[in-house]
């Protein structure tokens, strides 16, 4: 996640600049003004604003929806862990369905390709939460929070919004980050889209991310453009695979993903492009203020200047936290071998099931009478409860069954993110 790095150097550009003191040297000429930001602010930016950046034309969030729905394709580039992003998602989706009712789709870069009929099923209506996040498997694939994306993915079903998975498979992703594509097997390079590895920004950008950290040599950045090319490649081409099939040729397409994937347009938007032109818009986020308890995930990269803004429409808003503290249960765990619960291998102290009196090797087998038969049972079970919360936890000691109460209290998270 960039966006805090960012944050400096837009603010930066974004509020200094001027059109008459900004000028700068590409490929021996002088240019006029940055452009990226070639009509930047008079003044320091303020969270709730957006700025059309073609322009320099400060707009209204209505003024702004009025534009991106005229195109066929509009991308918003998320912060993963934002909620002010995932509300910019949801605005956006309902102003695409407010004007095309019936005739939007959602292409989400959370999901890969295989996971398509759990996401039919789920708009259908026939799975509630708990089954889809299960069938899913929310937490081994995408690893957020659930919560980050629920209002979202319920709109979705509750307008019957078909949402299409858009990302390359994991297993795949592998093989492409770690070998050059001539050595991949037959059946691997049958699932390869097509691959334009030759962007000079895409490669600078990713050289630039990678600078900072010596360990990684030519061949790790390489393996890593693959990789990258791959989810931009693959992404694009899910999406005018839809886009194109009887179902989608009508519809409006909102696609949501990473920033990086969309910034600057050399990620998904030209790939997209490039196989079905198409109008397009894209929608970025700025991030103002930190505005939450946890301390941000950052890397110190500098990026390289683009000849081009990085998105139509720059939203700036706080980066938040979700608006309910999380609790965590505070083990870690893995399956019963004989499928009877969930076998305790770390009890962190002071955690919320230390004060319990939970020990390591215990069999858990229920939480409030609800049967911890895998893992997703138990993650989300703990995430239903607030602080203050009692909940009963049964358990199997040395043959015995014990009832233990369980008090939520806000703690440290166990590494590797388990309950």
């Amino acid at each position: 996640m960039l966006s805090i790095a960012r944050l400096a150097r837009y603010a930066a550009v974004l509020s200094l600049l001027t059109m008459t003191a900004c000028s700068t040297h590409r490929a021996g000429r002088a240019v006029l003004g940055n452009p990226e930001t070639p009509y930047p602010q008079q003044k320091a930016p303020e969270i709730g604003e957006i700025l059309h950046l073609p322009t320099g034309t400060l707009v209204t969030p209505q003024q702004m929806f009025d534009v991106v729905t005229d195109a066929r394709v509009v991308y918003v580039g998320e912060t993963h862990d934002n909620p002010a992003a995932h509300r910019l998602e949801l605005d956006t989706l309902k102003a695409l369905e407010q004007r095309y009712p019936g005739k939007v789709a959602l292409g989400m870069e959370m999901f890969v390709r295989s996971q398509q009929p759990v996401l039919d099923r789920w708009v259908a209506g026939e799975l509630d939460e708990k089954a889809f996040l299960k069938a899913a498997r929310w937490y081994d694939n995408w690893k957020m929070d659930f919560a980050y994306y629920r209002d979202l993915l319920l709109y979705a079903k509750e307008k019957r919004i078909p949402v299409v998975a858009l990302n390359a498979e994991k297993e795949l992703v592998q093989a492409v980050r770690s070998k050059p594509l001539e050595e991949l097997t037959p059946e691997q390079k049958a699932q390869l889209p097509q691959m334009d590895l030759s962007d000079p920004y895409q490669r600078a950008q990713t050289e630039s991310i990678f600078s900072g950290h010596n360990s990684h040599g030519k061949m790790a950045i390489d393996g890593f453009i693959r990789a990258q090319t791959l989810w931009d490649e693959t992404m694009a081409e899910s999406a005018v695979r839809y886009l194109t099939t009887p179902e989608g040729k009508e519809r409006r397409l909102l696609v949501v993903a990473g920033g990086n994937h969309i910034g600057y347009g050399f990620g998904i938007p030209r790939r997209v492009f490039r196989r079905l032109p198409t109008s397009y818009a894209t929608i970025g986020g700025r991030e103002l203020a930190v505005q939450r308890a946890e301390k941000p995930v950052t890397m110190d990269v500098t990026l390289p200047d683009f000849p081009m803004v990085p998105f139509d429409f720059l939203v700036s808003y706080a980066y938040e936290g979700l608006p309910k503290p999380g609790v965590l249960l505070g083990v870690m765990f893995e399956p019963d071998p004989k499928g009877r619960g969930l076998v305790v291998n770390t009890v962190v102290p002071d955690s919320n099931a230390a004060r319990a009196g939970v020990q390591k090797g215990d069999l858990l087998l229920a939480l409030d009478n609800e049967p911890l038969k895998d893992s997703l049972d138990l993650i989300y079970g703990v995430k239903q409860k607030h602080v203050g919360d009692k909940s009963t936890l049964k358990l199997e000691r040395k043959g015995e069954v014990i009832d233990l109460e369980v008090i939520f209290k806000i703690g440290e998270a166990p590494k590797h993110g388990k309950p």
